[in-house]
């Protein structure tokens, strides 16, 4: 179905019933992408809770931000090459890619050696995630109309509910009576033949945008995919600069940040900095709220695994909280809110997000229980499944249909830069606080405490990216 067929009148609009996502017309599409999720999520979920574990075991502590950034360097590249090729020739060919390189990233993973190989995993994995998610939005946006959107997307987060349950609690049991490695391994041997199956049915399924070639206008202005390499280089060098706190590594930092500040403005739409109103401000709202929650969701388990030596088995269910609440949230916001501006959601979201920050800096104190610092990852994920689906449906709403790819690399671009930009200025607060003689909980206090700016900021700007506002005012 082509993207002016999935948003033509419905049905409803002559006296019939209009079509839900499981609608004869639409049920083909909704299972594949729900496949896609499930096995995405279980890998994703299962792995992420092992990382503190692995790095320390491979020695690498100290790197443990380039081996979580590692992935979202790549992810940046990954987005703009399956956005290029969704717009190009239909979503479903670099989605099949995607997932067949999710599953050698983690044969890659496993043998590590080094911490280095380790980082080498996951930014092949960051590639395939990042074709992935690009290729899914698109997708949605090309075979949904705007009505059914909220809910396909809603569907996506409640597609991680039974990995969610499964998969962290699992990789810390394994992890801890085995290895971290029996982990990576075998959810490479679990994620295989469904993975194959699914490229064998996306070969299979009819693709009425595979021949399409964009107008000569639309691939001008489509950013090259060498600005995408240089800004992925410039994360990677950044992540690695933050690492310590000498010249060398300073020096990596500032190279990066020279690459980010120069490249970055080219992914993305004109006035998404100043959040200008409209698609702007919905892919700076993506960028603010991830970088927030993906820093949460690395520092707080590392804080808890290398500092207050939790065990991975608790903190893997921390994890299992937070993607069941994520997905609560998300179908809250698309059924029971579905009423509501979204723009208002964001807003909600945002503060929310705002407590879990206060709660994961008063849990780095050492006379507090690391119980409360554990909770501000679940309370996050409430924030994030509330407004994530609303900044997504608000980016589309600001797309024209040939031009959904595009919207939707440049929201997953800054959804990593966001990542990136967010983890690094954390960590670099963090290491500086213990260059000048902080102890690490309150080094880990201090950087937590400054996430309450971003989070902040959305809930300040979100009414800017509503569309039923014309102009100022």
């Amino acid at each position: 179905m082509t993207a002016e067929q999935a948003l033509r009148p419905l049905p409803g609009d002559t006296g019939e019933p209009p079509p839900g996502i499981f609608s004869r017309q639409y049920a083909a599409a909704t299972l594949t992408f729900a496949t896609v999720m499930f096995l995405t999520g279980f890998a994703a979920l299962a792995v992420v809770p092992t990382l503190p574990t692995a790095a320390e075991d491979l020695d690498g502590v100290s790197l443990f931000p380039l081996v979580a950034g590692g992935f979202v360097a790549a992810s940046l590249l990954g987005g703009v090459l399956g956005g290029h090729w969704a717009d190009r020739s239909g979503a479903r060919r670099p989605l099949a890619l995607g997932m067949v390189l999710s599953v050698v990233t983690l044969l890659v993973s496993a043998s590590s050696v080094s911490v280095w190989q380790l980082v080498a995993g996951r930014f092949v994995d960051g590639l395939a995630a990042g074709m992935v998610a690009v290729s899914v939005t698109t997708a949605i946006g090309q075979s949904y109309p705007e009505y059914l959107r909220p809910r396909m997307l809603a569907m996506m987060s409640a597609s991680w509910i039974i990995p969610s349950l499964v998969g962290p609690p699992v990789a810390g049991v394994v992890a801890e009576v085995w290895s971290w490695r029996t982990v990576f391994y075998g959810l490479a041997v679990l994620t295989a033949l469904p993975a194959v199956a699914l490229v064998a049915v996306l070969r299979k399924a009819p693709s009425a945008e595979s021949d399409r070639t964009p107008p000569a206008g639309e691939r001008a202005s489509r950013p090259p995919l060498l600005v995408a390499g240089m800004l992925s280089l410039g994360a990677a060098l950044g992540q690695y600069g933050v690492s310590g706190w000498d010249a060398r590594h300073l020096l990596f930092v500032a190279v990066g940040v020279a690459l980010l500040v120069v490249f970055a403005p080219r992914l993305l739409p004109e006035g998404t900095w100043r959040s200008a109103r409209g698609l702007p401000t919905a892919v700076l709202l993506r960028g603010l709220t991830s970088g927030t929650y993906f820093t949460v969701e690395a520092l707080v388990p590392l804080m808890l695994i290398t500092e207050r030596r939790v065990a991975a088995v608790t903190v893997g269910v921390a994890f299992t909280a937070s993607a069941v609440l994520w997905a609560v949230a998300s179908w809250a916001q698309g059924k029971l809110l579905q009423d509501v501006a979204r723009h208002r959601l964001v807003t909600v979201g945002g503060l929310i997000m705002a407590v879990s920050v206060a709660f994961a800096v008063a849990g780095s104190f050492a006379g507090v229980s690391p119980l409360l610092a554990m909770a501000a990852m679940p309370l996050a994920a409430i924030g994030m499944g509330m407004l994530d689906p609303c900044v997504t449906v608000l980016s589309l709403s600001h797309s024209s249909p040939d031009r959904l790819g595009h919207t939707t690399s440049a929201m997953q671009t800054n959804m990593n830069l966001g990542q990136v930009v967010v983890l690094a200025f954390a960590t670099a607060v963090l290491n500086a606080g213990l260059a000048a003689g902080t102890s690490r909980l309150g080094g880990y206090a201090i950087a937590f405490s400054l996430l309450l700016v971003p989070t902040l900021l959305v809930a300040v700007v979100a009414g800017r990216a509503r569309k039923d506002v014309p102009g100022p005012g």
